[in-house]
């Protein structure tokens, strides 16, 4: 295959962005056809250039397999879903959250509850699919935005993600840059805990600016589901299970299996009128809440591995796209263009974040968002020595944090789709994962600083 000149890949890949930008944000298209759209104009493009339909069919084959296993994860999360608001879990959360959380710190509460949880589990999807969608439902209740809530629950789920032991994609990271896992964790302190901050703040503002909450409809809304759903402590048994798991480092599809598993037996023994026809229906179609309240039955309405299908379907779309892009060697051009200007820290970090933040938009996949820039830049760390801890540093807070803002993203994708708001909505109330890289990106040049200063010491 004739390799394409970094010219022509900046140029087919500005053309990309391009045509997705105008069509998903422009016209406000989903994003499938904006995808599906442009994947066929680089397959035209691939034969323009001579490329074999083999070598084409390799690229779209090694681009959908990364995603082979978060796509099963996705339908076993809309299982796990239907399975929990069956049980009466996920409205017991909601009920019990009612009387604990005070309405004025909602959003605060919300990223650090959040945060906690997807500290404990490693994992911001089941952070999301389980406390996030309890907690959309107390928000849009009290009546918070639904984008504002989804933000709160975004920033905390990927924050907790970014520096839990558990979670595989710091455990990526901390392995791509050769060092402790832990000695990782401590360094994304420097970083995570400004965004932290201020995004800690912003939510506290942005919670005063929200209305007030009209408490007679938060009552109504609480007698109904206790006559509506199972509300008791025992239904929190699923969510026990899932913890105890998710510590002991169980992996994911075992983890919600048996979440669901312990859901639908729970649903059995409090429920001797359902059968086993019913129950393959809801983790089939989803829950359908048949209560007195309008809104209750929107919010509960939910869940299945058919509300997962549109997701998965925009994943397999999006990685078959990357993966020509892989193929025709386009994004590895402008990556490896990009280390020569690689001459001091704040360079180095900055180009290494906007690469990670590129391979999030150019092909939607967290983890290659986190390997390709980092086996890329590696030894540029060395050269310009840098440990590789701002290096590690720089891959999580510029390429797992941001998938969550990537509308056609593998996270992005699953966000709108479990929480059913779209990523346009979210994205500019989602702080933490805007506020990360700009921080990282801050401190390479305070790093340009000490250097020159150990450099030419006073005196």
């Amino acid at each position: 295959m004739k390799k394409i000149s970094t010219k022509e890949s900046a140029t087919v890949l500005a053309a990309m962005l391009a045509i997705l930008g105008i069509l998903i944000i422009g016209f406000q298209l989903s994003p499938h056809v904006p995808i599906l759209f442009v994947f066929m104009l680089l397959l035209l493009y691939g034969r323009m250039k001579k490329i074999s339909w083999d070598d084409i069919h390799a690229g779209i084959i090694s681009g959908i397999t990364p995603g082979i296993i978060p796509i099963i994860i996705f339908l076993l999360i809309g299982v796990l879903v239907a399975s929990w608001i069956l049980a009466g879990t996920i409205p017991t959360i909601m009920v019990y959250g009612f009387k604990i959380i005070s309405v004025r710190f909602f959003l605060p509460t919300v990223f650090i509850v959040c945060s906690i949880v997807g500290l404990t589990v490693g994992s911001s999807f089941t952070t999301i699919s389980t406390i996030g969608i309890a907690f959309l439902g107390i928000g849009h209740i009290l009546g918070f935005h639904d984008a504002y809530t989804a933000g709160a629950v975004v920033s905390g789920a990927f924050l907790g993600n970014n520096i839990s032991p558990l979670s595989d994609t710091t455990n990526l990271a901390a392995g791509i840059g050769e060092i402790d896992l832990f000695q990782h964790i401590a360094n994304m302190r420097f970083t995570d805990l400004p965004a932290f901050v201020v995004s800690f703040i912003l939510y506290v503002f942005l919670g005063h600016t929200s209305k007030t909450a009209n408490l007679t409809s938060v009552n109504e809304m609480i007698t109904n589901m206790q006559n509506n759903f199972w509300i008791s402590p025992w239904t929190l048994i699923p969510l026990v299970v899932l913890f105890i798991m998710a510590i002991k480092k169980i992996p994911a599809i075992a983890t919600l299996l048996t979440g669901a598993s312990v859901a639908v037996v729970l649903s059995f023994v409090h429920n001797h009128t359902l059968t086993v026809q019913k129950v393959a229906d809801i983790l089939m179609n989803g829950f359908k809440a048949e209560t007195t309240s309008e809104k209750l039955n929107t919010l509960l309405s939910r869940g299945g591995i058919m509300s997962m299908l549109g997701s998965a379907s925009l994943i397999i779309l999006a990685l078959a796209l990357g993966g020509l892009l892989l193929k025709y060697q386009i994004v590895e051009n402008i990556v490896e263009a990009l280390k020569s200007k690689m001459d001091r820290p704040s360079r180095l970090i900055g180009l290494t974040a906007l690469s990670s933040i590129g391979v999030n938009i150019i092909v939607g996949e967290q983890y290659l968002s986190i390997i390709l820039p980092g086996e890329t830049f590696k030894k540029s760390f060395e050269t310009v020595k840098l440990d590789n801890r701002y290096l590690t540093r720089t891959l999580a807070d510029a390429g797992a944090s941001v998938n969550a803002l990537i509308p056609w993203g593998v996270s992005g994708t699953f966000i709108a789709g479990t929480l059913k708001v779209s990523a346009l909505a979210y994205v500019p109330f989602a702080f933490f994962p805007l506020l990360a890289p700009i921080v990282t990106i801050t401190v390479g040049f305070i790093l340009n600083h000490r250097q020159a200063k150990a450099a030419h010491p006073a005196g």
